[in-house]
């Protein structure tokens, strides 16, 4: 029997219930929002459901809205850098050719990307105000978790991407097994969802950058600049540099409130690319890593139509842009650690068990280094 986990927007009770920075890791010089995470930006929200059954689907769906009005009809600029494009995502060349995004972002598992399209359509035809629609840009994306669950039995359906963006909603976002990162590996543990955010000074604006991630690839851990994947033992190539190397994907989705038009947003994301860069990532051959930039500023929401020919706004002139450029790195790499920190040992499919990180001998490491802050 399936089990159906619908994911509130609370930490995660089957998880690690510390965060990296509730032991003394702080990643970077910019303080975090009230929840650390994604859901800091006003106005997004995150929805989650994980599906578990016996020891061969363990697998979800993560949503992302970036405001809780129609989105179709007020977009929002939106930019995608690829660090390598091995992967599926849905969306992206409409979104590359006109600097915008009319749906929630959806991220699943990689066979489940059709579904989930078919069910962001289905939800953008059912918004009232959208009757005469007859084309949506559905953006979805997704990593590959067959080395735990029963991809090839897609057992996502339509009703489980809906029931994501119903359940979408504000404040803390559970990490680790769940949603779309129930089933993912990262630098040989097991991986997931992770969130973290970071404010700007007053004095520059006071914007808010908010990153989540889904975990699911390889390289040479790195945590806040220690060498843990090496100190543990665990890391590609450790036996040989002729070993074959643990490929996968990472998919991160930058929001911001500070008001940025497609092109600083592709630029934005760049940035996060470089956090993860951070973590020990290599960007392998097989490893499918998008970062999705949006801005939810109101002041440059594009409506569906409009009397007028022109479109105008103001934005943040590229000079200002380098603390937000801070920013994106710092919570994308604390958003990939703290995917770390969440999740937990898992029995996966043909009797394979993905080891946690161990928190406590990851914390000696931190010590052994000095850089660890006790409490």
């Amino acid at each position: 029997m399936m089990l159906l986990l619908p994911v509130l927007n609370c930490q995660n009770t089957d998880a690690q219930m510390k965060r990296a920075r509730d032991y003394g890791i702080e990643i970077g010089i910019l303080r975090t929002g009230s929840y650390n995470a994604i859901t800091d930006v006003p106005g997004v929200k995150v929805g989650q459901v994980t599906l578990k059954e016996g020891d061969s689907v363990r697998t979800g769906v993560t949503a992302i809205l970036p405001h809780e009005g129609n989105i179709f009809q007020q977009k929002v600029p939106a930019g995608i850098f690829v660090g390598n494009g091995f992967g599926k995502l849905a969306g992206y060349t409409q979104v590359e050719e006109l600097g915008n995004l009319e749906t929630p972002v959806v991220l699943t598992n990689t066979l489940s990307v059709p579904t989930a399209v078919a069910a962001v359509i289905e939800h953008t035809l059912s918004q009232p105000g959208n009757e005469g629609v007859t084309s949506v840009n559905a953006v979805v994306g997704e990593t590959n978790d067959a080395r735990i669950n029963d991809i090839r039995g897609r057992h996502i359906t339509t009703e489980h991407v809906l029931e994501a963006i119903r359940s979408a909603a504000g404040g803390p976002v559970a990490e680790g097994n769940v949603g779309a990162g129930t089933g993912t590996v990262c630098f040989g543990f097991k991986g997931g969802i992770g969130t973290s955010s970071r404010v700007l000074p007053v004095t520059r604006g006071g914007y808010t950058v908010g990153v989540l991630v889904q975990t699911n690839y390889g390289g040479i851990l790195q945590v806040n600049g220690v060498p843990v994947g090496q100190e543990l033992g665990r890391y590609s190539f450790r036996t040989t540099v002729n070993e074959y190397k643990e490929d996968g994907s990472c998919m991160i989705v930058v929001m911001t409130d500070a008001p940025l038009t497609s092109r600083n947003l592709k630029r934005l994301g760049s940035r996060a690319f470089a956090g993860m860069m951070r973590t020990g990532a290599s960007g392998s051959n097989g490893s499918g890593d998008y970062i999705i930039a949006v801005s939810t500023a109101e002041e440059l929401r594009i409506p569906y139509s409009s009397e007028s020919i022109y479109e105008q706004w103001h934005e943040i002139r590229n000079d200002e842009m380098d603390l937000l450029f801070q920013a994106a790195a710092e919570a994308t790499e604390e958003a990939i650690i703290n995917s770390l920190f969440a999740a937990e040992t898992t029995k996966a499919r043909n009797g394979m068990t993905v080891e946690a990180l161990p928190v406590e001998k990851t914390l000696e490491i931190m010590r052994k280094y000095n850089r660890l802050k006790e409490r």
